[in-house]
Protein backbone atom coordinates (compact mmCIF):
# COMPACT_ATOMS: atom_id res chain seq x y z
CA UNK A 1 0.00 0.00 0.00
CA UNK A 2 2.98 2.10 0.02
CA UNK A 3 2.04 5.77 -1.89
CA UNK A 4 -1.87 4.39 -2.63
CA UNK A 5 -4.48 6.32 -1.39
CA UNK A 6 -6.82 4.79 0.76
CA UNK A 7 -10.51 6.30 1.71
CA UNK A 8 -11.69 5.02 5.05
CA UNK A 9 -15.40 6.02 6.84
CA UNK A 10 -15.86 6.08 10.19
CA UNK A 11 -12.39 6.46 10.83
CA UNK A 12 -13.16 8.49 14.18
CA UNK A 13 -12.90 5.55 16.44
CA UNK A 14 -12.83 1.24 16.69
CA UNK A 15 -12.13 -0.32 13.37
CA UNK A 16 -11.90 2.53 11.47
CA UNK A 17 -9.42 4.24 13.35
CA UNK A 18 -7.10 0.84 13.71
CA UNK A 19 -7.70 0.72 10.10
CA UNK A 20 -6.65 4.14 8.99
CA UNK A 21 -3.53 3.41 11.43
CA UNK A 22 -2.61 0.46 10.07
CA UNK A 23 -2.87 1.68 6.61
CA UNK A 24 -0.43 4.40 7.81
CA UNK A 25 2.15 2.23 8.72
CA UNK A 26 2.23 0.55 5.58
CA UNK A 27 2.83 3.88 3.88
CA UNK A 28 -0.68 4.72 2.53
CA UNK A 29 -2.24 7.98 2.00
CA UNK A 30 -5.33 8.65 3.76
CA UNK A 31 -8.64 10.17 3.25
CA UNK A 32 -10.40 10.02 6.62
CA UNK A 33 -13.80 11.16 7.30
CA UNK A 34 -15.97 10.43 10.52
CA UNK A 35 -19.41 12.21 11.65
CA UNK A 36 -17.48 12.46 14.72
CA UNK A 37 -14.98 15.73 14.60
CA UNK A 38 -13.41 14.85 17.76
CA UNK A 39 -12.64 11.54 17.63
CA UNK A 40 -11.69 11.83 13.78
CA UNK A 41 -9.19 14.79 14.64
CA UNK A 42 -7.58 12.15 17.24
CA UNK A 43 -7.56 9.48 14.63
CA UNK A 44 -5.81 12.18 12.35
CA UNK A 45 -3.25 13.17 14.86
CA UNK A 46 -2.44 9.18 15.70
CA UNK A 47 -1.62 8.37 11.93
CA UNK A 48 0.52 11.20 11.74
CA UNK A 49 2.53 9.69 14.47
CA UNK A 50 2.24 5.89 12.14
CA UNK A 51 4.42 8.07 9.93
CA UNK A 52 1.31 9.33 7.32
CA UNK A 53 2.77 12.19 5.85
CA UNK A 54 -0.68 13.28 3.48
CA UNK A 55 -4.05 12.98 5.12
CA UNK A 56 -7.34 14.48 3.96
CA UNK A 57 -9.96 14.76 7.10
CA UNK A 58 -13.50 15.49 6.58
CA UNK A 59 -16.57 15.38 8.99
CA UNK A 60 -18.60 13.01 6.62
CA UNK A 61 -22.98 11.87 7.24
CA UNK A 62 -22.73 8.45 5.43
CA UNK A 63 -26.20 8.98 5.26
CA UNK A 64 -26.19 12.24 3.13
CA UNK A 65 -25.68 11.24 -0.41
CA UNK A 66 -25.16 14.77 -1.94
CA UNK A 67 -22.57 14.74 1.21
CA UNK A 68 -20.48 11.89 0.06
CA UNK A 69 -20.55 12.74 -3.44
CA UNK A 70 -18.78 16.48 -2.84
CA UNK A 71 -16.66 14.21 -0.40
CA UNK A 72 -15.88 12.00 -2.93
CA UNK A 73 -14.64 14.66 -5.60
CA UNK A 74 -12.55 16.95 -2.98
CA UNK A 75 -10.56 13.73 -2.34
CA UNK A 76 -10.10 12.98 -5.98
CA UNK A 77 -8.88 16.94 -6.16
CA UNK A 78 -6.63 16.55 -3.17
CA UNK A 79 -4.67 13.33 -3.99
CA UNK A 80 -5.65 12.64 -7.72
CA UNK A 81 -6.03 9.08 -7.49
CA UNK A 82 -8.05 6.97 -5.38
CA UNK A 83 -6.75 3.27 -5.19
CA UNK A 84 -8.69 1.70 -1.48
CA UNK A 85 -12.53 2.66 -0.21
CA UNK A 86 -13.24 0.92 2.78
CA UNK A 87 -17.00 1.42 3.89
CA UNK A 88 -16.75 0.94 7.43
CA UNK A 89 -18.64 3.42 9.28
CA UNK A 90 -21.72 1.91 11.25
CA UNK A 91 -24.24 1.86 14.30
CA UNK A 92 -25.99 -0.67 16.05
CA UNK A 93 -29.43 -0.97 17.87
CA UNK A 94 -31.01 -3.72 20.34
CA UNK A 95 -34.87 -3.93 20.23
CA UNK A 96 -37.28 -6.61 19.64
CA UNK A 97 -38.91 -6.44 16.22
CA UNK A 98 -41.87 -5.49 18.16
CA UNK A 99 -40.31 -3.01 20.18
CA UNK A 100 -38.56 -0.92 17.76
CA UNK A 101 -40.07 2.18 16.03
CA UNK A 102 -39.68 2.24 12.25
CA UNK A 103 -37.42 5.10 12.78
CA UNK A 104 -35.06 3.39 14.63
CA UNK A 105 -34.84 0.81 12.04
CA UNK A 106 -34.42 3.07 9.39
CA UNK A 107 -31.28 4.99 10.89
CA UNK A 108 -29.63 1.69 11.14
CA UNK A 109 -30.75 0.81 7.84
CA UNK A 110 -29.39 4.34 6.47
CA UNK A 111 -26.16 4.26 7.95
CA UNK A 112 -25.32 0.63 7.82
CA UNK A 113 -26.87 -0.01 4.53
CA UNK A 114 -27.35 2.93 2.59
CA UNK A 115 -23.86 4.71 3.75
CA UNK A 116 -22.25 1.68 2.39
CA UNK A 117 -24.33 2.02 -1.26
CA UNK A 118 -23.07 5.90 -1.48
CA UNK A 119 -19.54 5.51 -0.63
CA UNK A 120 -19.33 2.45 -3.19
CA UNK A 121 -21.04 4.32 -6.01
CA UNK A 122 -19.61 7.95 -5.70
CA UNK A 123 -15.90 6.07 -5.36
CA UNK A 124 -16.80 3.48 -7.95
CA UNK A 125 -16.19 5.60 -11.05
CA UNK A 126 -12.92 6.94 -9.17
CA UNK A 127 -11.47 3.26 -8.64
CA UNK A 128 -12.11 2.21 -11.88
CA UNK A 129 -10.42 5.60 -12.78
CA UNK A 130 -7.62 4.42 -11.42
CA UNK A 131 -6.40 1.11 -13.43
CA UNK A 132 -6.02 -0.70 -9.75
CA UNK A 133 -8.84 -0.10 -7.30
CA UNK A 134 -10.16 -2.28 -4.31
CA UNK A 135 -13.51 -1.63 -2.55
CA UNK A 136 -14.13 -3.12 0.62
CA UNK A 137 -17.18 -2.93 2.52
CA UNK A 138 -17.63 -3.99 6.15
CA UNK A 139 -20.48 -6.55 6.61
CA UNK A 140 -20.44 -8.84 9.99
CA UNK A 141 -20.74 -11.77 11.38
CA UNK A 142 -24.46 -10.91 12.02
CA UNK A 143 -24.79 -11.00 7.97
CA UNK A 144 -24.39 -14.66 8.46
CA UNK A 145 -25.40 -15.77 11.97
CA UNK A 146 -28.94 -13.36 12.98
CA UNK A 147 -29.39 -12.98 16.91
CA UNK A 148 -32.17 -11.57 18.49
CA UNK A 149 -32.93 -8.15 19.37
CA UNK A 150 -30.58 -6.94 16.56
CA UNK A 151 -32.59 -7.38 13.84
CA UNK A 152 -32.01 -3.91 12.19
CA UNK A 153 -28.14 -4.90 12.67
CA UNK A 154 -28.57 -8.09 11.03
CA UNK A 155 -30.61 -7.27 8.31
CA UNK A 156 -28.67 -3.91 7.13
CA UNK A 157 -25.32 -5.75 7.32
CA UNK A 158 -26.82 -8.78 5.57
CA UNK A 159 -28.15 -6.68 2.98
CA UNK A 160 -24.24 -4.99 2.34
CA UNK A 161 -23.33 -8.61 1.85
CA UNK A 162 -25.59 -9.12 -1.01
CA UNK A 163 -25.15 -5.84 -2.61
CA UNK A 164 -21.15 -6.03 -2.24
CA UNK A 165 -20.93 -9.59 -3.67
CA UNK A 166 -22.96 -8.76 -6.67
CA UNK A 167 -20.87 -5.63 -7.09
CA UNK A 168 -17.59 -8.04 -7.56
CA UNK A 169 -19.45 -10.35 -9.89
CA UNK A 170 -20.59 -7.05 -12.01
CA UNK A 171 -16.63 -5.94 -11.44
CA UNK A 172 -15.61 -9.52 -12.79
CA UNK A 173 -18.19 -9.39 -15.74
CA UNK A 174 -17.29 -6.04 -16.91
CA UNK A 175 -13.38 -6.41 -16.82
CA UNK A 176 -13.29 -3.34 -14.96
CA UNK A 177 -9.72 -3.05 -12.51
CA UNK A 178 -11.40 -2.91 -9.27
CA UNK A 179 -11.35 -5.79 -6.58
CA UNK A 180 -14.04 -5.94 -4.03
CA UNK A 181 -13.99 -7.35 -0.93
CA UNK A 182 -17.12 -7.68 1.85
CA UNK A 183 -15.32 -7.94 5.01
CA UNK A 184 -17.25 -10.10 8.09
CA UNK A 185 -15.75 -8.96 11.56
CA UNK A 186 -16.78 -11.22 14.85
CA UNK A 187 -16.61 -10.19 18.59
CA UNK A 188 -14.39 -6.81 17.80
CA UNK A 189 -12.91 -4.73 21.07
CA UNK A 190 -14.95 -1.88 20.60
CA UNK A 191 -17.44 0.66 21.89
CA UNK A 192 -19.82 -0.30 19.03
CA UNK A 193 -22.26 -2.47 21.16
CA UNK A 194 -21.60 0.05 24.15
CA UNK A 195 -23.23 3.46 21.73
CA UNK A 196 -25.40 1.59 20.33
CA UNK A 197 -29.34 2.67 20.81
CA UNK A 198 -32.03 1.02 22.49
CA UNK A 199 -35.63 0.63 21.89
CA UNK A 200 -38.41 2.67 24.77
CA UNK A 201 -38.14 0.82 27.55
CA UNK A 202 -34.95 -1.00 27.12
CA UNK A 203 -31.59 -0.52 28.38
CA UNK A 204 -28.76 -1.76 25.61
CA UNK A 205 -26.10 -1.48 28.39
CA UNK A 206 -26.81 -4.83 29.30
CA UNK A 207 -26.06 -6.59 25.98
CA UNK A 208 -23.05 -4.36 25.36
CA UNK A 209 -22.09 -5.62 28.87
CA UNK A 210 -21.88 -9.03 27.45
CA UNK A 211 -20.98 -8.98 24.04
CA UNK A 212 -17.94 -7.11 25.40
CA UNK A 213 -17.46 -9.90 27.77
CA UNK A 214 -17.90 -13.37 26.46
CA UNK A 215 -17.86 -12.30 22.53
CA UNK A 216 -15.77 -9.21 21.72
CA UNK A 217 -12.21 -11.18 21.11
CA UNK A 218 -10.18 -9.83 19.06
CA UNK A 219 -8.32 -6.26 19.14
CA UNK A 220 -9.31 -3.78 16.60
CA UNK A 221 -5.87 -3.74 15.78
CA UNK A 222 -5.61 -7.47 14.69
CA UNK A 223 -8.73 -6.67 12.62
CA UNK A 224 -7.34 -4.04 11.08
CA UNK A 225 -4.05 -5.89 10.13
CA UNK A 226 -6.19 -9.24 8.95
CA UNK A 227 -8.76 -6.56 6.91
CA UNK A 228 -5.74 -5.10 5.11
CA UNK A 229 -3.68 -8.39 4.49
CA UNK A 230 -7.06 -9.84 2.95
CA UNK A 231 -7.34 -6.82 0.43
CA UNK A 232 -3.89 -7.08 -0.27
CA UNK A 233 -4.24 -10.78 -0.85
CA UNK A 234 -7.42 -9.70 -2.85
CA UNK A 235 -9.74 -11.56 -1.02
CA UNK A 236 -13.91 -11.70 -1.49
CA UNK A 237 -14.44 -12.80 1.97
CA UNK A 238 -12.83 -11.28 4.58
CA UNK A 239 -13.97 -13.15 8.10
CA UNK A 240 -11.96 -11.59 11.13
CA UNK A 241 -11.33 -13.48 14.43
CA UNK A 242 -11.48 -16.74 15.43
CA UNK A 243 -15.34 -16.86 16.30
CA UNK A 244 -16.47 -15.49 12.40
CA UNK A 245 -14.53 -18.73 11.10
CA UNK A 246 -16.74 -20.94 13.43
CA UNK A 247 -19.82 -18.98 12.99
CA UNK A 248 -19.33 -19.41 9.53
CA UNK A 249 -18.53 -23.04 9.38
CA UNK A 250 -21.33 -23.50 12.23
CA UNK A 251 -24.31 -21.93 9.94
CA UNK A 252 -22.92 -23.72 6.84
CA UNK A 253 -23.34 -27.17 8.74
CA UNK A 254 -26.38 -25.90 10.84
CA UNK A 255 -28.08 -23.33 8.34
CA UNK A 256 -31.76 -23.37 10.59
CA UNK A 257 -30.90 -25.30 13.41
CA UNK A 258 -28.20 -22.72 14.74
CA UNK A 259 -30.86 -20.61 15.27
CA UNK A 260 -32.74 -22.84 18.17
CA UNK A 261 -28.92 -22.75 19.67
CA UNK A 262 -28.95 -18.80 19.53
CA UNK A 263 -32.28 -18.63 21.29
CA UNK A 264 -30.53 -20.93 24.36
CA UNK A 265 -27.68 -18.75 24.77
CA UNK A 266 -29.80 -15.29 24.12
CA UNK A 267 -31.73 -16.54 27.21
CA UNK A 268 -28.91 -17.98 29.25
CA UNK A 269 -26.60 -14.59 28.97
CA UNK A 270 -30.33 -12.55 29.40
CA UNK A 271 -30.49 -11.05 26.07
CA UNK A 272 -33.91 -12.68 26.05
Amino acid sequence: MDGKVVVVTGAGSGIGRALAREAARRGARLALSDIDVDGLAQTVAMVRTDGATDVHSQRLDVTEQAMVAEYAGQVVEHFGVVNLVINNAGIAFTGRVSQSGYKDIARVMDVDYWGVVHGTKEFLPHLVASGDGHLANVSSIFAILSVPTQNAYNAAKAAVQQFTESLRMEMLADGHPVDVSCVHPGGIKTAVARNAGAAEGLDSAGFASIFDEKFARTEASTAARVILDGVERRRARILVGPDAHLIDALVRLFPSAYQRGTVAMSRRFGVL
